[in-house]
C-alpha cells in the first residue's frame, strides 16, 4: 500500500507547472492522458510524465473503467495534520473570562493577535470587551497610546478604536480616551467576581 504523501511532497508535486496543470485538468474532468494533454496544451509525452509523477505521489489514480481521478485524501490528511500541529492559544491565559474565551479562540492567532475583527456584532462585542480589559479604569490615554495598544493586537487599530468608542467601551474627549464600559473585576468577601460596567447593549 502506498504511503500517503507528506506536506513537502504535496507542495513539490504542485510546484511544477506541468504537474499542476495536469492535476487541475484531472480535477476538472479529464479522464485520459490524451484529454489531459488537450486540456492543458502539454505534449502527450509531457502529460504522461506529469501524470506518472502525480500517480506516484498518490495524487492521481487510474480507476479501471472510470479513468483518471484526483485523490483528495492526501490533502485532507495534510489539513488535519496542520490543524493538529498548530499551537492553540488559551485566551484565559491572556486575561479573558471563560465566556470570552469561547468566542476569542476563533479570532486569535497563535501569537495572541487578532486574526480579524468579527463581522457579527455579538461576537465583536465579546472581542471589544476583552480589549477593554487592557485599559486601566480611571486612567486616561492619549490617542497615540491607544493606537499602540490596539496595534499590538491588530493592524487596523483605527477600526478597533472606533468600534470601542461607538459601542461604549471607551469614551473620547480632546484626543484622550478612557475606559467607559466592559467587564471588570470586583473584590467581594475573598473572591473576585465579574461585573459589567457600562453595558453597551
Amino acid at each position: 500500500m502506498r504511503r500517503p504523501a507528506d506536506d513537502a511532497t504535496l507542495l513539490g508535486m504542485l510546484a511544477d507547472e506541468a504537474r499542476l496543470r495536469a492535476f487541475a485538468a484531472v480535477v476538472l474532468g479529464a479522464r485520459t492522458p490524451a484529454a489531459v494533454a488537450e486540456a492543458t496544451g502539454l505534449s502527450a509525452k509531457a502529460a504522461v510524465k506529469a501524470l506518472e509523477r502525480l500517480a506516484g505521489a498518490g495524487l492521481v489514480v487510474d480507476q479501471p473503467g472510470l479513468g483518471l481521478h484526483a485523490a483528495t485524501e492526501p490533502f485532507q490528511a495534510a489539513a488535519r495534520a496542520a490543524a493538529s500541529a498548530r499551537p492553540e492559544v488559551d485566551p484565559t491565559a491572556l486575561g479573558a473570562t471563560p465566556e470570552q474565551a469561547d468566542v476569542l479562540r476563533n479570532f486569535l492567532t497563535d501569537d495572541g493577535r487578532l486574526s480579524h475583527i468579527p463581522v457579527a456584532r455579538a461576537k465583536r462585542l465579546v472581542v471589544l470587551d476583552f480589549l477593554a480589559q487592557q485599559f486601566e479604569p480611571g486612567r486616561s490615554y492619549p490617542e497615540r497610546d491607544v493606537n499602540f495598544m490596539l496595534g499590538k493586537l491588530h493592524r487596523d487599530y483605527a477600526a478597533l478604536r472606533r468600534y470601542m468608542v461607538d459601542d461604549g467601551f471607551l469614551e473620547r474627549r480632546d484626543n484622550f480616551y478612557w475606559r467607559a464600559g466592559g467587564t471588570f473585576e470586583i473584590e467581594g468577601e475573598g473572591e473576585v467576581d465579574r461585573a459589567v460596567e457600562g453595558d453597551p447593549e
